[in-house]
């Protein structure tokens, strides 16, 4: 079933909630921007709210809220594609206006750790990002970072011992790669994850 339909590319549909709204900001690079939508019918209708980011080629932007303040992560298609370039920027308030942060890019020419790769969990005080490895290609598998420090001047991460946390399972669906990861807390200490991968398929 359609829920959004836009005449550029819409992918990675990352949905947050805040409040009693769900807001999601699927990947529309072909637009030169990272869009905001609000559910008026969750999860079957949405309606487009603002331009968070405008004048680039965003791809993947992921969302998410830290230490009341809210934070946008976003790799570039450049050429290469897979280039590795990771932006981080900032905000008061979820419409804006979003600022780029000083030390960004964050990662600059590394497509093994740049693109993201689905939800920021936020833990109590821990912040794990899942990464894109995005070399020899397109999602070879999904490696997580704690950043460490966050601040509207720091930035620092390090990867954690569990990394890669997804990996090629040689047959099957994921039998290529695998390059999402969307981890949900059931509320007892236990966490469901929904997962994406991927596979070669010989047409003749």
């Amino acid at each position: 079933r359609i829920v959004l339909a836009e005449p550029f590319h819409l992918s990675y549909p990352y949905v947050f909630r805040w409040g009693d709204d769900y807001f999601m900001t699927p990947e529309s690079y072909q637009a030169n921007s990272v869009r905001l939508y609000k559910a008026s019918h969750f999860p079957t209708r949405w309606s487009f709210v603002r331009d968070l980011l405008t004048e680039d080629d965003f791809v993947d932007p992921s969302v998410f809220r830290f230490n009341d303040r809210w934070w946008l992560l976003t790799d570039l298609a450049r050429p290469p594609y897979y280039a590795g370039i990771l932006r981080l920027f900032s905000a008061e308030n979820l419409m804006g206006p979003w600022m780029e942060h000083p030390k960004s890019p964050v990662i600059d020419g590394n497509p093994h750790i740049a693109r993201p790769a689905g939800r920021v969990v936020v833990d109590n005080d821990r912040v794990i990002r899942y990464a894109q490895d995005c070399c020899p290609v397109y999602g070879s598998q999904v490696r997580a970072f704690e950043i460490t420090e966050l601040t509207t001047k720091s930035y620092h991460e390090r990867e954690v011992y569990e990394s890669p946390v997804l990996t090629a399972g040689g047959a099957g669906w994921n039998e290529s790669g695998m390059h999402h990861i969307d981890p949900q807390p059931l509320g007892d200490g236990r966490w469901l994850a929904c997962v994406d991968g991927w596979c070669r398929v010989e047409i003749s």
